[in-house]
C-alpha cells in the first residue's frame, strides 16, 4: 500500500500538496494529456473555490458552524481533531434524520468516512472569504490552543500565531440552528444565502459565480456555454466561456483518439466501433473556420491564473493538436501524425506507467479514461447555484 508523509513543507507548501492529493479522488481530474493546469486555471476563473468534490453548497456553513463548537474546549490539537470528526460524523446522521439524499457526504461510509467536508471545502471557504484564518486544518487545531494558552508560535509557524490575534470565520456568519446535530437539511435561509452572496461580492468579484449568485440565476444546461442567459454574462465572462468551449471541444478530440487507440491495442471491437463513431460525431461538431481564427496567444493570456503554471510542453501540444486539425477534424483518426502526438504526450507524462509502454498496466484500463468534454466545474457551480435560488 502507498503512503504519504510530510516532510518539512512550509504552511503554503502544505496546502499545496493537499490540493494535489484532493485530485487523485476527483472524476474531471482524469488528465491522460496532462492538460490539468488549462482546465483547472479556467474553472478557477469562472468557479472560484469550487472543486469536484463538492456537493451541496450549506456545508459552507456547516464546516464554520461545527469548528465554532469546538473553539472554547480546553482541548489538545488531536482531541479537537477527534472532536471535530465526531461531530462531522454526527452531521450525516442529522441530515438523513432530515430526509436528505442527494449529496451527503459520508452517506454510505458513516464513521468509516475518510474525506471529511471539513477538507472537502476548507479551501473554498477561504477562497470565499467565509474563512479568515489562513492556515490549514491541522494548523487551525494549534493555532486554537495557543490562542487559549497565549503560547509563543514554534512549530506551526505564522498560521497558529494568526489565529490568536484575528477573527477565524468571517463577521456576519449566521448562527448555527440550535439542533444542528439531531436533524437538518441543505436548504438555506434567506439569511445565509444573503451571506454567501455578500462574501462572494467581497472576495470574488469579477467571477462568473458571484454574477450567477449575485442574481440567484438557476439554469439546467450541460455546460456553462450553453446557459440560456450566456449573453447577459458580463463581457470578460463571455468572452472566457468563449474560449473555454473552443478548448474543451477542440482537445475532446485528443481524448477521444486516446480511448480509440487503446481499444485498438486491447483489441476489443466494441470499445473500437464506439470510440470511431465518437469521434466522427465530434468531427461533425467541429466549426472548422472557427478554430483556425482561434488565437492561441490571446487564449494564453485570457486563462492565466497565478494559481496554476501553465507549462510551455502544455502550450505546445496544444498548438501541436491544432495543426493536426487543420486538414479537417474528420480526418483525425486516420492520421498517423495525430495518432502519433497522442501516444507520445502520454508516454512523455506517464513514462514507465504509460498504457502505450505498459502492457500490465494498459491490460487493466477499463475502456475509458477522460473520454468526456472538459465541464470547468460547471456541474458543482450548478448545484451551488440551485441551492442559492431556492434559499428561503
Amino acid at each position: 500500500m502507498s503512503s504519504l508523509a510530510w516532510i518539512d513543507f512550509d504552511e503554503a507548501e502544505r496546502q499545496r500538496a493537499q490540493r494535489i492529493m484532493a485530485l487523485f479522488q476527483e472524476r474531471e481530474s482524469r488528465d491522460e494529456l496532462g492538460l490539468g493546469s488549462i482546465r483547472d486555471s479556467i474553472a478557477d476563473h469562472l468557479f472560484p473555490g469550487t472543486s469536484t468534490i463538492q456537493t451541496r453548497l450549506r456545508y459552507m456553513l456547516f464546516v464554520p458552524w461545527l469548528y465554532q463548537s469546538l473553539e472554547q474546549r480546553g482541548r489538545t490539537p488531536s482531541q479537537l481533531k477527534a472532536e471535530a470528526r465526531t461531530l462531522e460524523v454526527r452531521l450525516v446522521e442529522a441530515l438523513k434524520n432530515g430526509g436528505e439524499i442527494r449529496g451527503i457526504i459520508g452517506r454510505e461510509a458513516g464513521a468509516k468516512l475518510q474525506r471529511l467536508p471539513s477538507s472537502v471545502y476548507w479551501a473554498g471557504l477561504g477562497a470565499w472569504g467565509i474563512r479568515l484564518f489562513p492556515g490549514s486544518i491541522e494548523s487551525y487545531f494549534t493555532g486554537l490552543l495557543r490562542r487559549r494558552t497565549h503560547h509563543t508560535p514554534d512549530e506551526a509557524g505564522t498560521s497558529a500565531e494568526a489565529i490568536s490575534s484575528q477573527r477565524i470565520w468571517a463577521k456576519g456568519l449566521p448562527p448555527a440552528p440550535p439542533k444542528l446535530l439531531d436533524s437538518t437539511t441543505f436548504r438555506l435561509t434567506n439569511d445565509e444565502a444573503g451571506f454567501i452572496v455578500d462574501r462572494l461580492i467581497s472576495q470574488q468579484p469579477s467571477s462568473l459565480l458571484t454574477h450567477l449568485a449575485q442574481y440567484r440565476i438557476d439554469a439546467e444546461c450541460d455546460y456553462i456555454w450553453e446557459h440560456p442567459q450566456r449573453t447577459d454574462f458580463p463581457v470578460k465572462a463571455q468572452h472566457l466561456v468563449k474560449q473555454a468551449d473552443r478548448f474543451s471541444a477542440v482537445m475532446h478530440g485528443a481524448s477521444l483518439l486516446y480511448n480509440l487507440q487503446l481499444s485498438e491495442l486491447r483489441e476489443h471491437d466494441d470499445w473500437v466501433s464506439f470510440y470511431q463513431q465518437r469521434i466522427a460525431a465530434w468531427a461533425d461538431g467541429i466549426n472548422l473556420k472557427d478554430i483556425q481564427d482561434w488565437a492561441l496567444d490571446d487564449f494564453w493570456k485570457t486563462v492565466e491564473h497565478p494559481a496554476h503554471n501553465i507549462r510551455p510542453a502544455t502550450r505546445r501540444f496544444v498548438a501541436q493538436w491544432l495543426e493536426q486539425m487543420a486538414s479537417g477534424a474528420g480526418r483525425i483518426s486516420a492520421s498517423a501524425s495525430a495518432r502519433s502526438l497522442v501516444k507520445e504526450r502520454e508516454r512523455r507524462l506517464k513514462s514507465s506507467q504509460s498504457r502505450f509502454s505498459n502492457r500490465a498496466v494498459r491490460d487493466r484500463w477499463t475502456g475509458a479514461s477522460g473520454a468526456e468534454r472538459l465541464s470547468f466545474r460547471w456541474s458543482q457551480a450548478k448545484s451551488h447555484l440551485r441551492d442559492l435560488a431556492y434559499a428561503g
